[in-house]
């Protein structure tokens, strides 16, 4: 079933979205219904319920930690052009809080995102879609923890379709599909979004908040809670942010893992490409952060 289908028939079963609360939790079948389509066009999300089990969820977790002991190991900065998060995470210890390019560095990481499962996903984004390993960021995995040190305890609100502008490009759509790799049930923060605003004009794409800065929860956001293991899909125009955990150590940690579906043009990453300005600020803000700590 196409896209158009897909996107058609979600339209058509609109009205019967109506009485769904926003944490409606749905299964992961052979494809995207109608009901899941046009809750998706509606408010900008979906929450799958149990996409991977607790012995492969344990087994990309090993797989990011070797990835991130090597990296430290050998003081990589810079993967691809695309700066590596590293902060101090449990026991003042050095911590990769965002690692780009997994799937690059994984066999199993790479063939997981691309098992039979995640076929209605990929259909839902477009016929034409492949998995970009090797372009943007690639195959992300943040890790969120509360301590000293942390250049990733939260995120501000933001939306996804303003990093087109920095390559000069007006922004489209972009579904982030992300697989939580810890429980984050509200107690413990986590995703936190404004339904519906992926439909906002452009001005208010840009100006409705302060990227990056505004923390501030909003009367209307969804607290979007997870368990290791959901997928969860979110239109990357809607206004998003994480909020910090209350607590503090081991307890705070939160990690997910956000697959690269694109349908633009082929655009590899390589060693010898260059950094995104964008990402030059934010590995400035992140140095700052480490400099009041010390």
């Amino acid at each position: 079933m196409s896209a158009a289908a897909v996107f058609e028939m979600g339209m058509n079963a609109s009205a019967e979205i109506d009485d769904l609360p926003l944490d409606t939790r749905f299964e992961l079948g052979a494809e995207v219904t109608p009901i899941q389509a046009a809750f998706l066009e509606r408010h900008g999300y979906l929450i799958f319920g149990n996409v991977a089990s607790s012995d492969e969820v344990e087994r990309i977790n090993q797989e990011v930690n070797r990835i991130e002991s090597e990296w430290i190991q050998d003081d990589r900065k810079v993967i691809n052009g695309v700066p590596i998060f590293k902060g101090l995470g449990l026991e003042n210890k050095p911590m990769m809080q965002r690692i780009p390019f997994s799937s690059c560095y994984s066999d199993y990481i790479r063939q997981f995102i691309r098992s039979e499962r995640f076929e209605p996903v990929r259909k839902l984004i477009g016929d034409t879609v492949r998995i970009g390993d090797n372009e943007k960021d690639g195959c992300v995995v943040n890790t969120y923890v509360n301590v000293p040190g942390s250049v990733y305890p939260k995120l501000g609100w933001h939306t996804d379709g303003l990093r087109d502008l920095f390559y000069f490009r007006m922004p489209k759509q972009m579904l982030n599909v992300g697989l939580h790799l810890t429980d984050c049930p509200a107690s413990n923060g986590g995703l936190r979004l404004l339904p519906g605003t992926h439909h906002q004009g452009f001005f208010k794409m840009c100006f409705h908040k302060l990227y990056f800065v505004d923390h501030k929860p909003d009367p209307k956001e969804v607290t979007v809670e997870t368990r290791a293991g959901d997928l969860t899909i979110h239109d990357g125009r809607l206004w998003h942010r994480v909020q910090q955990s209350p607590h503090t150590g081991a307890a705070s940690v939160r990690r997910s893992m956000y697959v690269p579906y694109l349908t633009d043009d082929f655009e590899p990453k390589s060693e010898s490409s260059k950094t995104p300005f964008y990402h030059h600020l934010g590995a400035l803000a992140r140095q700052l952060k480490l400099w009041r700590h010390r």
